[in-house]
């Protein structure tokens, strides 16, 4: 083996003024959106320990440091290959545009651009090449996510585009105003990598082999595993073995790291009781540890969980552990196609909400009937629907850490709850929300809510058409690919059209983003009518979807479901021959309506005693 360096770097050392590449044989960037959540939520965390607004910028560097793991390179014609880390890196330089975008405007901005691309010779090249990829990298870098056409490129392509997108929705509210240059400090500061670098291709795949293929170190689940078992007598022990292994299969079949998500999901939702509060120096408590070390946590938890005798720990495990894994498997069968009754879990899963499982967990007991289980998980997760909805309404931020320290609050208050106490409270406790869809009457779309008011959309469309009698094309609404639909204009991007009403561009655009002026139409309809005027596009409108017919006055003829809907709701649909500010304003007021109805906290306690 030849000479192999290896040095700590931060992220500004590592990626400042080089070149990384990666061969063929490694090319795919597979990172899905629940990792780069992840590391989100740990860059964040760790930097909001220490944050305090009355800090100057230069006590950042007295700030904790961070370890993001190792990368492995191959030295070769003095271009670094990535042998491991590509997923880390990649995910890092798109996390870096990000930033890079969110401080467009802003008067104190750091320079991340050397760190994304450097120039030679007057030509730009991304410090982590890929020639296939770099389109897509381009349209990033220049904040055009939304408008870059991913058909038919490849994985790698597809996926980076969107897990940008997903970045944009997690990366936490409370860092992209005044504390957003000193977050970049930190990162390029004060976050450290590994760098292990080899001279061969040979030489560098061992040190990958001997680092990851070398013995097989126990995980947090063989860990709890252990301890459980090693506290049953040995008359019950094999048969809690047995128990335990036919469950672990089933959540491992069902994903990669399902399985410790499952123990996170059950402990927090049962026995977190306290959430380390979001200052200085503030400790971890028990909703945190079951976070990292949740096999250890159980250990020093033993006595509140209740397990003490050898019937405990074998009750832990064929009670317990066979009915909030079983239904916790359910959860992510619901996340992912629709579920007869349980259709709003998908809709919180479509909005990346993760901290839906504890709560839709938490009120479950095992003694509860199949029946009983699934109303109380269709009530929590419609409580979460309407809480989402209105506060995407109202330009809040649904992130995990900006959420996590509420939904915590509410998981601990339900806990155990029977449905009608469930129902009333939280039909309660929405009713102590300030924000609801009437308080913001110009809810617009923008740069980070696109994917957000797109599902907003789909949910009003398909409402509209179900309620009149039609087959749900929900899924097709928000599905990607060739046909996939997209958050369209009423008004072309045209303000010269529209100067009798609007004296400024800048006013026009404000009232085009509005949430009546928008539509969800096939991608190919944008491309082809998108830029007409509404004359010349209404015609094609009345062959949409329903909400789209509506504009035209033939959906006014012989649609009796569509009649029978509207009559029972007096929802105030009319036909518009001219689009203008006025019929803008009050199409909006008729989105506002159908969501008050598709959203309503009432629904919650329909048939329970008050």
């Amino acid at each position: 083996m030849r000479e192999i360096l290896g040095k700590a770097q931060t992220v500004r050392e590592l990626l400042k003024g080089v070149k990384y590449s990666i061969d063929y044989y490694q090319r795919e960037y597979k990172w899905n959106k629940k990792q780069v959540q992840e590391l989100i939520d740990d860059l964040s965390s760790k930097f909001l320990e220490e944050y305090d607004p009355s800090h100057s910028r230069t006590k950042v560097a007295d700030y904790p440091h961070y370890f993001l793991g190792s990368i492995i390179i191959s030295k070769k014609d003095s271009v670094g290959y990535i042998v491991d880390g590509q997923q880390r890196l990649t995910s890092l330089t798109l996390l870096l545009v990000l930033l890079r975008n969110l401080q467009k405007g802003q008067d104190s901005k750091v320079n991340v651009d050397e760190l994304i691309f450097s120039e030679k010779f007057g030509q730009k090249s991304f410090n982590l090449h890929v020639d296939e990829r770099t389109p897509a990298m381009e349209a990033l870098y220049e904040g055009g996510a939304e408008t870059f056409n991913t058909t038919d490129r490849s994985e790698s392509v597809l996926n980076l585009v969107c897990r940008y997108k997903d970045l944009d929705t997690i990366f936490p509210e409370e860092l992209r105003g005044a504390a957003l240059p000193y977050f970049i400090d930190w990162l390029l500061e004060n976050v450290h990598l590994v760098e292990i670098t080899a001279y061969s291709d040979d030489d560098a795949y061992t040190i990958f082999e001997t680092m990851n293929d070398r013995g097989l170190s126990l995980s947090a689940t063989d860990m709890l595993k252990g301890y459980l078992l090693a506290n049953i007598d040995d008359k019950k022990r094999t048969v809690a073995n047995t128990l335990w292994r036919d469950r672990i299969r089933e959540l491992n079949d069902a994903g990669k790291e399902v399985e410790a998500d499952c123990f996170k999901a059950w402990f927090r939702s049962q026995y977190a009781t306290k959430i380390r509060e979001r200052k200085k120096d503030a400790k971890p408590e028990d909703f945190d540890r079951i976070g990292t070390e949740f096999h250890r946590w159980l250990r020093d938890a033993a006595e509140n969980v209740g397990l003490d005798q050898s019937e405990d720990f074998y009750n832990f495990i064929d009670r317990d552990f066979s009915f909030y894994s079983r239904q916790y498997l359910k959860l992510i069968e619901a996340a992912q196609k629709p579920v007869p009754g349980l259709e709003r879990v998908l809709y919180n899963a479509h909005h990346s909400f993760t901290l839906q499982y504890m709560l839709l967990l938490a009120p479950l007991q095992p003694d509860d009937s199949d029946a009983v289980t699934n109303r109380k998980i269709a009530l929590v997760a419609q409580y979460l629907d309407i809480l989402l909805a209105w506060r995407l309404w109202n330009f809040r931020s649904i992130a995990y850490s900006t959420m996590q320290y509420a939904m915590f609050v509410v998981m601990r208050d339900i806990r155990g709850l029977a449905p009608d106490a469930l129902a009333r409270k939280l039909h309660d406790l929405l009713s102590k929300e300030t924000e609801t869809f009437a308080s913001n009457d110009r809810l617009r779309l923008h740069q980070q809510n696109r994917y957000a008011l797109h599902r907003i959309l789909a949910r009003i469309t398909d409402y509209v058409e179900t309620q009149s009698g039609h087959p749900s094309h929900y899924l097709d609404y928000v599905s990607e690919g060739k046909t996939r639909y997209e958050v369209e204009h009423i008004w072309a991007d045209h303000s010269e059209r529209h100067t009798a009403e609007f004296s400024h561009p800048a006013d026009f655009a404000e009232y085009r983003n509005r949430i009546g002026g928008l539509l969800l139409l096939p991608k190919s309809f944008n491309g082809s009518y998108g830029d007409l005027t509404y004359a010349n596009k209404l015609p094609h409108y009345n062959s949409q979807n329903l909400l789209a017919r509506s504009l035209h006055e033939q959906c006014y003829n012989h649609n009796p479901g569509f009649f029978r809907f509207k009559a029972a709701t007096g929802l105030p649909f009319e036909e518009y021959k001219v689009f203008n500010k006025a019929e803008l304003e009050n199409r909006s007021q008729l989105y506002r309506q159908i969501a008050e109805r598709l959203w309503n906290p009432d629904d919650l306690i329909v048939g329970v005693a008050l």
